[in-house]
């Protein structure tokens, strides 16, 4: 019964949790380790973890092997994995997508774990802190240093490369 609640989990998640690793070190390969790494992990606690909130489990150990990897040094490796093809039809949305997920690269682990826990997972700042185990103050500050960031790498490609317009 164990394994089968979790093999469901795993299923109706793992690309999605795949594609959250990838918008946080911007490396298919990397993205790919991280999710398996992180649904191990939650396997291991999935007694216990299978009663609350998984999914909550799940972002939080993500993230914080995510981390990890960038405090010790390994985000310098480069992995040679090449993403998958784009679905036929989203052509624009991809390249759009491509160059915020490049630009994304440019800030720093903790300012891009806040980001995308609060813009592309849409957690309250209090849910963010308690993942990256700081103030909620911190959060804030993140991801204003964050967007901030955010913005000056993307506005800084090349405008015929950039897809979307100025928002400003």
């Amino acid at each position: 019964m164990r394994d089968r609640d979790f093999a469901e989990f795993y299923a109706a998640r793992f690309d999605a949790v795949r594609r959250t690793a990838y918008a946080l070190c911007g490396n298919w390969g990397e993205a790919e380790e991280l999710t398996q790494s992180g649904f191990v992990r939650v396997y291991d606690k999935w007694g216990r973890v299978s009663a609350g909130n998984p999914d909550g489990y799940l972002h939080t150990t993500l993230t914080r092997l995510f981390l990890d990897t960038r405090r010790r040094g390994r985000g310098r490796e480069r992995l040679v994995a090449e993403p998958p093809e784009p679905v036929p039809g989203e052509s624009a949305q991809v390249e759009e997508r491509h160059l915020l997920l490049a630009a994304l690269q440019h800030v720093s682990p903790k300012q891009r774990a806040t980001l995308v826990l609060r813009i592309v997972h849409d957690l309250s700042i209090e849910q963010v802190a308690k993942i990256l185990g700081c103030s909620t103050g911190t959060v804030k500050s993140q991801q204003a240093r964050g967007m901030a960031a955010l913005r000056a790498a993307y506005h800084g490609a090349d405008p015929a490369e950039r897809s979307v317009p100025d928002a400003r």
